[in-house]
């Protein structure tokens, strides 16, 4: 039985052959706040229900996910934040 989350690794390894075979993997976490993680293992194993299950573990993290990354995988808003206002110096109060 199959969930309608679930990638199998065909569908992962279909993906990734359109791809650059010399570009660097990484994996992208938390999309609250979205970090770039190494890929540290592969590893194969069966679940409660004998079903075939592959984990990709990531590693260390690298830093912040490209905001762009966020945009595309849709955990952000296609848009740029709000800018702050730059802080200067008040203006004199006539008054004093």
């Amino acid at each position: 039985m199959s969930h309608n989350l679930d990638t199998t690794v065909g569908d992962f390894i279909d993906q990734l052959s359109a791809l650059d075979r010399d570009a660097v993997l990484r994996l992208a976490v938390n999309p609250f706040f979205p970090m770039s993680h190494h890929v540290r293992a592969v590893v194969a194993t069966t679940d409660a229900g004998g079903r075939s299950v592959v984990y990709i573990a990531d590693g260390q993290q690298e830093g912040h996910l490209p905001p762009e990354v966020a945009r595309r995988l849709t955990w952000h808003p296609d848009t740029e934040g709000p800018r702050r206002a730059r802080r200067g110096a008040r203006p004199a109060d006539p008054d004093q």
